[in-house]
This record gives C-alpha cells, structure tokens and sequence, in this order.
C-alpha cells in the first residue's frame, strides 16, 4: 500500500446524496479506507454541512483526500479553510452554482435572481490546499463559463468534460473508471505533500471567532433570525 492509499480519502456527496449507483458509491467500493461524511441530504445548509465536513476531518488520522460533488464541493471547501494543513488535497467535480443557494437552503424558481445568495461566503482567492476541479461545459448547476473562473480563483487544476451534464448517474456516470484514474493521478502528483501524516499536536484548529465555520454559523444564525 502506498503512502497515498493509507490515508483517509472523505467521500462527499453534493444535494439530495449519492445512492449507490453513483459514481462516489462506487469510488468509496474501490478506494481503501474511505470514509462518506453523512449530512441532511435534502436540506443543503452551508454551515451544518462545512461543519459536518470539518467534524470528519479531525476523527482522521493524519491528512486525509477529499472527493466532493455538487453542493459538497462548497461545503469542502469552507471546511478545508479552516483545516488546510490536514488536507492533501480535494477532487471537486461538478461544483454547484454557490448563487444557487442562500443560506437557508436551495432557491426557489422564484428566489433564483435578485435574492442574497452564498455567493460571497465562497473564498476569492487562492485555497490553501491542492484541488482538481473537474466540471462540464453543460452542467446544469453551474455555467461552464463561472466553474472556470472559480477554478482559476481558487488557482485550481481543471478539467473539463464535454457533454457530461452534471456528472452524476443521471447523466450516465456510475462506475466511472476515467474519474478514478484522474483521482489517483491527482494524488501521485500531490503525494510528497501528502506522504507524512500530522501528528495531532501538528494539527491546526481555527475554531471560534477566527475559523470560517463560526463566522459561517453566525451569518446562518442571523439569516434564519436565531440568536
């Protein structure tokens, strides 16, 4: 087993989850020591999923490889922030449309322009952990033309597949042997950061008034009018 294949690799699916013939199901079947975060699958709240996200990070041993789809691509990513030196690096396929979402939930038809969005929570600048973002140029929750912008805000690798919808089952990707090979080419490439595991007393917590998630939490908080 190579230094890469023991670390912890976090399987995240995006809105309303993966099921088993979704093509994370069938990573989690073929990449040893997997673990999927579980969240309210059809309540996508920013703050509760980052959190569970973050929660998953530190029962980890060490750095851990994260696999997001969709919705878990944001939700990744806030959480990462606040763990970066226990990342080793994040595939995010098919990354929804952070304006598709406010911090309540998903939009309604109506809601879907001119209302606040999540947008401006999501980083505008380079993350400080490796990330592959794959996307399509007809994905249906995000334009092809906006992943690409965030993939260069976020300075990330990217590749795009043509046609490929949403990358989901429902456009065809169940067992998706190209996906795992561009997993583990990401990995090989990102292995010397990945080689050594931290040490708990190496790990680095933002939490409180300085971490993402908090600051997250209160913006949640007062959205929804909880104090």
């Amino acid at each position: 087993m190579t230094s890469t294949q023991a670390l912890t690799t976090l399987i995240i699916p995006g809105f309303q989850g993966s099921e088993s013939a979704h093509w994370q199901s069938w990573f989690q079947s073929k990449i040893e020591n997997t673990h999927r975060v579980h969240q309210n699958w059809d309540e996508p709240i920013l703050a509760h999923w980052a959190e569970n996200i973050r929660n998953a990070i530190d029962k980890c041993n060490g750095k851990v490889w994260i696999v997001a789809h969709s919705f878990g691509c944001l939700a990744a990513i806030l959480a990462g922030i606040d763990r970066y030196q226990n990342i080793a690096g994040a595939m995010l396929v098919a990354p929804a449309d952070p304006e598709r979402f406010t911090l309540g939930g998903i939009k309604e038809e109506s809601e879907l322009t001119g209302s606040e969005s999540i947008r401006s929570l999501i980083p505008t600048h380079r993350l400080p952990f490796p990330t592959l973002v794959i996307a399509s140029d007809n994905d249906p929750w995000m334009q092809a033309s906006k992943v690409q912008l965030w993939s260069n805000i976020w300075h990330s690798e990217f590749i795009n597949l043509p046609s490929a919808g949403h990358i989901n089952t429902a456009s065809g990707f169940g067992p998706w042997h190209a996906g795992l090979t561009l997993f583990e080419n990401f990995q090989l490439t990102q292995s010397k950061l990945a080689a050594k595991p931290l040490s708990p007393m190496k790990k680095r917590r933002l939490s409180g008034k300085t971490g993402q998630i908090a600051k997250l939490r209160f913006e949640t908080r007062k959205y929804l009018g909880i104090f």
